[in-house]
């Protein structure tokens, strides 16, 4: 697999416009590797590469958890900034905030649906 799935990954990640997440399971699909989100974590984690890895969330619409609490805390500050909001249970509703995969022609903070 190697660096070029990975390139993949990134550039997909790179995509997601502000105000917007995508699921791990999601941006794998769109790097051609359906069934593969765990790559998804390990290509992040590996990156030296300056992404938006904030806007990446499970599947359920809740950050990851992680060893180091203070990514988990500074994930949610980041997307709260961008205007993505989470409900009673610390879930993204991702039917208002799930990014489509298309380049946003409307721009960070344009009009969400």
């Amino acid at each position: 697999m190697g660096s070029d799935v990975h390139r993949r990954i990134l550039d997909v990640v790179a995509r997601i416009p502000a105000g917007r997440v995508a699921t791990y399971g999601q941006i794998a699909r769109l790097a051609g590797l359906g069934g593969q989100a765990r790559l998804v974590g390990y290509a992040l984690h590996a990156s030296e590469r300056p992404l938006p890895w904030h806007r990446v969330i499970n599947a359920r619409g809740e950050i990851s958890a992680r060893a180091d609490s203070f990514s988990e805390t500074l994930q949610y500050r980041l997307l709260a900034a961008e205007g993505v909001v989470f409900d009673e249970h610390g879930r993204v509703p991702l039917a208002r905030f799930r990014w489509d995969g298309e380049d946003d022609p409307s721009g960070p903070g344009g009009e969400r649906s």
